[in-house]
């Protein structure tokens, strides 16, 4: 209670210097008390590293029903508005170099100032750097020594937009502007690049439907519910695949090789697949995908999964040959065929699932990174193993 009381005697910048001098999990605790838009203020005042330090601690600190608190530390915010903080410097395009310095020295947060933004009649019209103001003559007018029409975030800008454009635009601080093009807030680079970091971080569990909120720390009550239901999914799917392969039970009765190589197509092609939709959820998640025909994307996967598919479709029927020459197999050199070509084709149609499905997600507006992978493999399984079996039907048989 003595230190809440504390952290709202405080001003801001009294609250920055203190918050500095803390450990991480101190900073940590003192922040969870304030407001949501006090603790992003904070941060983005924190020297880049620091900050990161302290964010990851925010979750331990966090009460369960601080829900504001813990938008912000989730990266639950959905658009540039909600990410903002107060623009630390912004004059009018009339201002004089020196008045420019007159305003910095006054300012208490004079380090923490990256850019001026320049306005005319309250409109973001200029950008004027530390570098450029120093260099110029302290009689110069701000307008002169702007850069002109500086790039800006809209208020309502989604993160994902955001976060596509920052990949091709590196600066320290964006400013946010409103419909009327007035400054409302700046926006520091490293909390997208943060966000882009947490995005990809967490595909590799979203694929396997596991929720991006749940953490190793998550009850297990709550971990059940957002697991559990992506593995219903994925016993519907499983049993599809089961059909196609109960359809050549007979094949399989009479050449019981077969069955021991069902599991060895299945997995080739399942990793090709996942390979092919680990790039297509990178080029997704990163906005690169839309600079990138998704025609050429479908022949890249195609010809990669026939340059994989034979490389390993050789091995494979070598090792079928020796198997059913050791197990007395009927026609071993043609199982051996069988399982080369069946290994091609695999691997190219596990490609093109590799990139329809995070496609097909996103087109009917589902999160593309969603358990993708229990419909890849299930897609890749039928179309494998029905493959191999339906080439030992018509070949072998």
């Amino acid at each position: 209670m003595a230190g809440r009381e504390m952290s709202h005697s405080m001003g801001l910048t009294e609250r920055i210097e203190h918050i500095r001098k803390l450990t991480a999990l101190d900073a940590a605790e003192e922040l969870v008390r304030l407001p949501a838009d006090d603790i992003q203020f904070i941060l983005s005042r924190l020297p880049a590293e620091q900050a990161l330090v302290i964010a990851s601690h925010l979750g331990e600190a966090a009460a369960p029903g601080e829900a504001a608190t813990r938008v912000v530390l989730s990266g639950m915010e959905e658009t540039i508005g909600e990410l903002m903080t107060p623009a630390t410097a912004t004059l009018p395009s009339s201002y004089t170099v020196a008045e420019a310095l007159t305003f910095m020295v006054k300012s208490a947060d004079v380090s923490e100032i990256s850019y001026i933004f320049i306005t005319e009649e309250d409109r973001l019209v200029g950008l004027v750097g530390m570098r450029d103001l120093i260099l110029a003559k302290p009689s110069e007018v701000l307008a002169s020594i702007m850069v002109l029409e500086p790039f800006a975030f809209h208020e309502d800008t989604s993160i994902k937009s955001a976060v596509s454009e920052v990949l091709y635009r590196h600066y320290r601080i964006y400013p946010v502007v409103d419909d009327q093009q007035r400054v409302v807030g700046e926006v520091r680079g490293w909390k997208l690049y943060e966000r882009i970091v947490s995005e990809l971080s967490a595909q590799a569990g979203s694929q396997y439907g596991v929720d991006k909120e749940e953490q190793i720390n998550t009850p297990v009550l709550t971990a059940f519910r957002m697991r559990h239901p992506w593995l219903q999914v994925n016993l519907i799917t499983a049993f599809a695949a089961a059909f196609v392969v109960g359809m050549f039970e007979g094949t399989i009765a009479q050449i019981v090789a077969l069955a021991a190589f069902l599991p060895v197509l299945a997995g080739q092609s399942g990793n090709t697949g996942c390979q092919a939709m680990a790039i297509t959820l990178r080029g997704i998640t990163l906005g690169k995908i839309q600079d990138y025909p998704i025609s050429q994307l479908l022949r890249k996967e195609i010809l990669l999964g026939a340059l994989n598919g034979a490389a390993v479709g050789v091995i494979a029927g070598v090792a079928m040959f020796a198997y059913a020459l050791f197990t007395d197999s009927a026609n071993p050199a043609m199982l051996g065929f069988v399982i080369f070509i069946a290994m091609i084709g695999a691997c190219m149609t596990s490609g093109i699932f590799g990139v329809a499905v995070p496609l097909l997600l996103k087109r009917f507006g589902a999160d593309p990174a969603t358990a993708s992978s229990i419909f890849l493999t299930t897609f890749t399984d039928i179309i494998g193993m029905g493959l191999m079996l339906f080439l030992a039907t018509s070949l072998v048989l």
